[in-house]
């Protein structure tokens, strides 16, 4: 199927709504859930290998689909929980204004964004850019980028996910070593 693109788009045609619906019960959201419809398709091609000619199709499927769904949400809420706590520390901490501590931490804080950024893949990085810090509409990203415009949402969800990913990544090294740091002496 892989190299029958008819084949393929007979997949697709006869599942969409299927897909559809599974991701639309996970996330309630009707762009949410095109877009996560998408990803299941691209996760569900690169799968194909691993699908039993044995069993049913539409069965391995929506299986495939639940799964993903699951995942997707879990690094959603993983992902909001770590937000969340990033806010809060940065809205309880004191304004850089006066306090060079701040502004050293403030300036680290802009520089990991920026390698974060850089490492993020061309057209992930263009939309994240764009939608989050020129703060372009999905309709003025469309035009600008001659995209759909749930292409558009897409390249920004998975640009803000793994921008996320890259960036706690990032902090863990540092977190641990803080952490052994201001342990060391007490025993």
């Amino acid at each position: 199927m892989r190299k029958d693109n008819a084949a393929w788009e007979a997949v697709i045609s006869r599942y969409r709504r299927k897909v559809f619906h599974i991701a639309y019960k996970f996330t309630g959201k009707h762009d949410e859930a095109e877009d996560l419809s998408q990803e299941i398709f691209l996760k569900l091609f690169r799968s194909l290998d691993k699908f039993n000619r044995d069993a049913d199709f539409g069965t391995w499927l929506s299986s495939v689909a639940r799964n993903y769904c699951i995942d997707h949400y879990r690094a959603r809420k993983r992902e909001k929980e770590v937000l969340v706590e990033d806010s809060l520390a940065y809205d309880l901490a004191p304004a850089s204004y006066g306090n060079p501590y701040r502004a050293l931490e403030d300036q680290d804080r802009r520089s990991l964004m920026r390698r974060g950024l850089d490492q993020l893949p061309d057209k992930l990085r263009e939309a994240v850019f764009l939608r989050d810090l020129q703060g372009l509409s999905y309709q003025e990203m469309a035009e600008r980028l001659a995209l759909p415009e749930g292409t558009v949402k897409s390249r920004i969800n998975r640009g803000r996910e793994e921008l996320a990913r890259l960036l706690l990544r990032a902090q863990q090294p540092a977190r641990r070593s803080r952490g052994r740091a201001g342990t060391g002496g007490r025993r």
